[in-house]
């Protein structure tokens, strides 16, 4: 098996890009900008599917 293959398989949802940085508009007073951050609600924010969901998917198709 390749070095690179992983056991873990990437949420379907978010293909893996659990979180997300959103601005705001805003700047706070050290001139960073004011963010908010936003997670897959199915992974909650592990980028991984666990292998049932993936057998469920699969079936499913």
């Amino acid at each position: 098996m390749p070095e690179y293959a992983t056991t873990h398989r990437p949420c379907g949802h978010c293909d893996g890009q659990a979180t997300a940085a959103i601005t705001t508009g805003r700047t706070n007073p050290d001139g960073t900008r004011h963010t908010l951050t936003a997670t897959c609600p199915r992974c909650k924010g592990t980028g991984t599917a666990p292998a049932r969901a993936l057998a469920s998917a699969i079936a499913r198709r």
